[in-house]
This record gives structure tokens, sequence and C-alpha cells, in this order.
């Protein structure tokens, strides 16, 4: 592990989302005091839209970590359910004890009192659902039934979506127009400039404990935004690679040279299967096209020349041999010698 190595006190480049390592370029400032005014003024539901790594989960838990003195918050993160483990999720984050197999109606009349307990202690009641393009229309139907729990004066509950752009997919499609109608707010991150991206690794950087600011190279850091498109989980999986390969070779500074091989270490290219073999697709291909793809890539005449030559047949022979094989196989026949 590089972090004696390099003076850490933490891992720099982690996974989690920790608010506390969260650089907030103008983009990220800009995505949360919208949230947040949203909240603050009531709007009920407010999306979250932006390409995955961009931060969105760390930004939702920065906004929490604000709202909890005056707001009863969840946050659910379990969205490949239907409308029904829906609510159990969102019932168990609020702490609500749930006895037998409750209906949806019972579940909606719990979060009900929830949300009424909350107003009379003059609390704002926050749900943020993060991956909701995962959500299936039906669930994201049910969603939208929750902000119909309101008083005459205001809004008793406030809803944030947060997803990739399937789920603006999703919300602009007809049968969730109701839906998309009571989103008062939209708001997205954009990937970092090359500015902002040496800002973003000298901030997680320092708030790992490292306050030397020489660590990466300029050119490196060039490199690193040419290879991550500005993409926050891209920079940190590039910089967390290059300082492991710069401690293995005791290197005090990482420069373009190690960014240049752990480049080459996350290129897939030579990892992928043959153009032949990728084009099939055992989930959705049929036996029949499998057959078809076969013959496409291994070209029947040059392989009957070859068992001509290894079992002493004539290239003719050879090849009709191999067309009976295949003629089997579309048949499903049992193949014998």
């Amino acid at each position: 592990m590089f972090l004696d190595f390099y003076g850490f006190r933490e891992q720099p480049f982690g996974v989690t989302p920790d608010p506390r390592f969260l650089y907030l370029s103008p983009a990220h400032r800009e995505a949360l005091a919208s949230v947040y005014y949203g909240i603050d003024a009531g709007r009920g539901f407010m999306a979250l839209i932006a390409k995955p790594g961009m931060g969105k989960t760390t930004l939702l838990f920065q906004l929490l970590q604000q709202l909890r003195p005056t707001a009863r918050t969840a946050f659910l993160f379990q969205t490949q359910c239907d409308s029904r483990e829906f609510m159990r999720f969102l019932l168990r984050e609020l702490g609500c004890e749930l006895q037998g197999q409750q209906d949806l109606v019972s579940m909606h009349e719990e979060f009900n009192r929830c949300l009424l307990q909350e107003a009379h202690a003059g609390r704002r009641f926050v749900v943020v659902v993060d991956e909701a393009q995962n959500l299936d229309p039906t669930v994201l139907e049910t969603v939208r039934l929750l902000s119909d729990f309101e008083t005459p004066q205001a809004k008793l509950l406030q809803i944030v979506l947060s997803g990739q752009p399937e789920l603006a997919d999703k919300l602009a499609r007809p049968s969730l127009r109701q839906l998309r109608q009571r989103i008062s707010l939209l708001s997205t991150i954009a990937p970092l400039p090359p500015v902002e991206i040496a800002r973003y690794i000298q901030h997680r950087l320092s708030a790992a404990g490292r306050k030397d600011a020489t660590l990466f190279t300029p050119t490196a850091v060039r490199m690193i935004a040419d290879l991550s498109e500005g993409i926050p989980r891209n920079i940190s999986n590039l910089c967390f690679s290059a300082l492991s390969m710069g401690c293995a070779y005791r290197m005090k500074t990482v420069d373009v040279g190690v960014i240049q091989q752990v480049a080459a270490d996350f290129d897939l290219t030579n990892l992928r299967s043959e153009a032949g073999v990728a084009s099939f697709r055992p989930d959705t291909m049929t036996l029949t096209e499998a057959i078809a793809e076969s013959q496409k890539a291994t070209q029947l005449p040059m392989a009957a020349a070859s068992v001509a030559g290894r079992d002493g047949l004539s290239s003719k022979e050879a090849l009709a041999y191999l067309q009976d094989i295949v003629q089997k196989l579309k048949t499903k026949q049992n193949l014998t010698n």
C-alpha cells in the first residue's frame, strides 16, 4: 500500500461516497445549491441526472448531511424492486417496525403517520432515491403518489430522484407525464474541464493528508485529463493505479510515463474477444444463427483443406464431411464418427 510511502493519512482515491473528499467544482456547487434551494422552497419533486461516475451519490450525502439537523431524511438506493418492496425499504429506512406482510395501503398509512408527526414537529421530510433510473415505471408511479401527502399550506414531503441519463429517458415517456410535470427543478453535473481536474486531484490529496502539490507532474495531470474525459470516478481510478505503480517503482513523483503504463493496463483492446467470437450472443442468438456466424468465421472451404490434410481425404470429400456436420447441428442431431 502506498499510504506510508507518499505520506497519506488515508486513501485519497477511495471508492466510497465520503463527503469529506467531495470536490465542489462549479458544476457540483450549482447542482447542490439547486437541489437544496428546491427543498428549502418546498418544491416537492427535484431530479439530479448525470453520467455515471460524476459524483451524484457523494453530492447527495453532502446534501443530507446539511439537512439532518432540521429535517427527517431517508436515502434509498435499492431500486430494482416492485412497489411493495420500495415502500418496505422506505419504511425501514425511517425506522418503522413492519408487522408481517403488510399490503400497500397499510404501508402508505404508516408512511402518512410519519409525515404528519414530522410536520407537527416543524421538521421537513426529505426522501432521496439514488439510482432512480432502475425504477420500474410502476414504482415511479408509486413515488409520484407519495407526493400527494400534503396540507393546504405546504407539501409534507420533498423527493429527490437521482440517476443516470436513462432516468431522463423514462421520465420522457408519455405514461409518466404526470410525474415529469411535478419535477420543478432538474439539475445535472457536467464533466470537469482540465483546470478543475488538477484541482480535484489536489483536493483529494490534501484531504488525505498530503500537502505537497508536486506529487503528479503537470504533464501527468494533463494526460489524466485526456484519459478520464473529466469524469471524477475515472480520474480517481487512474490516480489510484498510478500511485500504486509509482510506489512499486519507488518513484516519489508520478510522471507521464507512469500514466502511460496505467493507460495501457486499462486498455481492454487486447482482452476483447476476437471479432467472430464477439458476435456470438448466447443469451439472444438461436442455434441456426450461431451456425451461420460459425460458417462466416471459420470459412468451411479453408477448414475442409485442413481436414483433408489431416485425415487423408480429398478436399471435396472433406468439404462434404464438414457440411454434413453443420447440417446435423442445424437439425440438432447427435454427432457420431
